[in-house]
């Protein structure tokens, strides 16, 4: 059974950002930034390439667990996700096309290495008005 609080919980996740970063390097994107708060809520990772700027929410679970960990990203989350990226593209315009992708991390036990599973476009925005 996964650890799902304490520091346990966040060292898997640090790895699994850790992991997430570097999959998502060697497919030709720049780590933007890292952890981005806002008054909405929190931002795993932002990321860009010639064309995408990516606002990537990373879940990580070890191998045992039950379901998809996309599947913890619920309306509500993908709601403050989408309201954080708001307010980052308010404080660094771009020209690029927002992007909200999910980056599941499967990790084996003590092992370093990781299985990835990047879904890009995982949620979009269907209702502008909505969102605020």
């Amino acid at each position: 059974m996964e650890n799902r609080g304490g520091a346990g919980a966040k060292s898997i996740g640090d790895k699994g950002e850790a992991a997430a970063a570097a999959y998502l390097e060697k497919a030709g994107f720049a780590i933007l930034c890292r952890n981005y708060h806002s008054r909405y809520g929190e931002i795993d990772m932002i990321a860009a390439d010639e064309k995408y700027i990516l606002f990537v929410e990373v879940k990580t679970r070890g191998r045992g667990s039950l379901g998809r960990p996309a599947e913890a990203v619920g309306p509500a989350k993908q709601k403050k996700i989408m309201r954080t990226a708001v307010a980052y593209l308010l404080k660094h315009p771009t020209k690029l096309q927002p992007r909200f992708d999910i980056v599941e991390v499967f990790r084996q036990g003590g092992a370093a290495e990781a299985e990835i599973h990047h879904i890009p476009n995982a949620f979009w925005l269907e209702d502008a008005y909505g969102l605020f």
